[in-house]
């Protein structure tokens, strides 16, 4: 059934058994990545694998976020991006994604789909989500940065701060967020869970 709700706590779900043999039953981001599977908002990279480990790309963070929100059709019919072709699996999800501001591409005609996002990237991809539904983050006075790899002039540091903030990350250390990190398609899915449940 089409999901047509922002946060995940109004879907139902039955805790579907683990259909990939490298997701340990006993890891922390066993359930989210099987419920988002039971959801149709993930598919493994084969049938029976789902690679946690590997580094997300931009189509597939692209994909991901797209699905989660029913798999809306964007209202452009042009494509900038020479590299991203109509045929394939994401070009609905590139065109949702850039036409709301969620992602854009990393030049006028290129989005490079198969680049591995960093931790920063996909932190900013759900900050921006996020605002889709809920507006600009406003927060007076801005809290500290628990990070200190976290710069003040960096792209993610406010999405970094929300992210904090909310509890969608508590960075890789105490102090370090690892915003430069490649990001893998287990901890994806995790932070885009927290952010689908705790708005």
């Amino acid at each position: 059934e089409p999901k047509t709700h922002y946060s995940v706590t109004a879907w139902a779900f039955t805790y579907e058994e683990n259909p990939f043999t490298d997701v340990p039953e006993s890891a922390y981001y066993r359930t989210i990545v099987t419920l988002f599977h039971e959801w149709g908002f993930v598919s493994g990279t084969t049938e029976t694998t789902f690679s946690p480990n590997e580094g997300v790309t931009r189509a597939q963070m692209g994909t991901f976020l797209w699905r989660t929100m029913n798999c809306p059709t964007p209202e452009t019919e042009t494509n900038p991006f020479v590299d991203v072709q109509e045929d394939a699996y994401y070009y609905e999800a590139v065109l949702w994604a850039v036409e709301n501001g969620v992602t854009y591409g990393v030049d006028a005609t290129h989005f490079k789909p198969w680049d591995v996002c960093t931790r920063g990237q996909v932190i900013t991809f759900l900050f921006r989500l996020r605002a889709l539904f809920h507006g600009e983050w406003e927060a007076d006075p801005l809290p500290d940065c628990p990070f200190n790899d976290v710069r003040t002039d960096a792209y993610y540091y406010l999405p970094v701060l929300w992210a904090a903030e909310l509890g969608v990350t508590v960075g890789t250390t105490e102090t370090t967020f690892s915003p430069n990190r490649p990001c893998t398609r287990a901890q994806a899915l995790v932070l885009l869970y927290r952010t689908l449940a705790y708005e």
